[in-house]
């Protein structure tokens, strides 16, 4: 973290999250959710036009040149918090903030396809989504064996065609996408989903669906080779990463905002529960916890946006920490509501399910510790 971090929100991020969250309060309610996640298609109708398009949240990294609103990641981070406090079903942070920064990493200062599918995802007309698996964490390797490291001969360009891609299992949001960006041996392709067998599976988190993407073989235009595409997806990855820290921190902070209000409802021997100081310490302890985490999430979203040399430390240490402080707040939310916390008819359910996909999505918090480890040159125990 540098001395400039700025970890307060400005008045244009508070005006923002009032209408996100006023928004999903008519549109997205936890019964309107619990309605339709064990439907075909969990995400409420119109709600990504209102988002996406009406509002402006889809553009929100994308340049004011490049048809975007040129805002910056602590923006797009503000919304990330209202979709984790409400458990949204949106593909948010995989087309808003995963594809559209990979996009970012290859606009350069000229035109090309990149530039014309960030300007479509800009508008929110169209949904891209990087045809990986939800857990690849920013530092792995998600292009096939072959890549080259390099820029290809000119030969190689010109040749056949595209390489294949090989089947992608756990793919979010790929069943919502209208294209996809497809790391092959050869280069980063933009597919339209058209072209592309996707087959739903049966994820933990029902708001966040997954699916087995497979390409035709051929399809696609490439928008980069080489070390351009690899650079393009680790941006896109790290920023998924990091931005992700503050739907973790919205979850949490809503799970913590429902307990208290719950234990203060619920009496037993004629005192509120949360009376008992059993459970005042808990609860205690867990806003520490959210505090923290708000820290980690607002530090994670400032190095991204200013450009700081130690964003991939702030990322990581945001994941490993916000990461677990999500899935303790839900597991503390559906144990102090007793019973019904237990039940289905409960959303408290929805909040521990995505927090515990998340806390595996884009790279376990294990996996951003090592990765702390190796920025910070700590040796491992002996």
């Amino acid at each position: 973290m540098t001395a400039q971090t700025d970890l307060l929100y400005s008045e244009t991020e508070d005006d923002l999250r009032s209408a996100v969250r006023a928004l999903l309060a008519d549109r997205a309610g936890h019964q309107a959710l619990l309605d339709r996640i064990e439907t075909d298609d969990p995400y409420v109708p119109g709600l990504w036009k209102s988002l996406a398009g009406d509002i402006g949240a889809a553009g929100l990294l994308v340049p004011e040149k490049l048809g975007g609103q040129g805002a910056s990641h602590r923006e797009a981070a503000v919304v990330l918090e209202e979709l984790g406090r409400a458990v949204t079903p949106l593909p948010y942070l995989t087309s808003a903030v995963v594809a559209t920064e990979t996009l970012l990493g290859l606009a350069g200062e000229g035109g090309g396809p990149a530039v014309d599918l960030l300007a479509e995802l800009a508008s929110g007309r169209t949904v891209a989504v990087l045809a990986v698996p939800l857990s690849t964490a920013p530092d792995a390797e998600p292009f096939p064996p072959g890549a080259p490291a390099a820029e290809p001969s000119p030969s190689a360009v010109t040749g056949a065609g595209p390489l294949p891609a090989s089947t992608v299992a756990g793919v979010a949001d790929a069943v919502a996408a209208d294209v996809l960006l497809v790391p092959r041996a050869d280069g980063l392709y933009a597919v339209p989903a058209g072209e592309a067998a996707v087959e739903p599976q049966v994820p933990l988190d029902l708001t966040r669906p997954l699916a087995r993407v497979t390409p035709a073989p051929g399809s696609g235009t490439r928008l980069a080779d080489g070390e351009a595409a690899r650079a393009a997806v680790r941006r896109g990855l790290l920023t998924g990463a990091g931005l992700l820290a503050s739907e973790q921190l919205g979850l949490a902070e809503r799970c913590l905002e429902e307990t208290v209000r719950y234990t203060r409802e619920r009496h037993q021997f004629n005192r509120p529960v949360g009376s008992f100081q059993a459970l005042k310490h808990r609860m205690a302890q867990l806003w520490l916890d959210v505090v923290g985490a708000r820290a980690a999430a607002r530090a994670a979203a400032d190095a991204l946006a200013t450009g700081a040399p130690d964003a991939p430390l702030t990322v990581a240490v945001a994941q490993a920490y916000c990461s677990k402080v999500a899935v303790r707040a839900a597991e503390e939310c559906v144990q102090l509501h007793g019973g019904i916390g237990m039940t289905w008819e409960h959303p408290a359910h929805l909040a521990l399910k995505r927090a515990k996909s998340d806390q595996i999505a884009l790279g376990s918090a294990g996996r951003h510790q090592d990765a702390i480890a190796a920025l910070m040159d700590l040796p491992a125990p002996a």
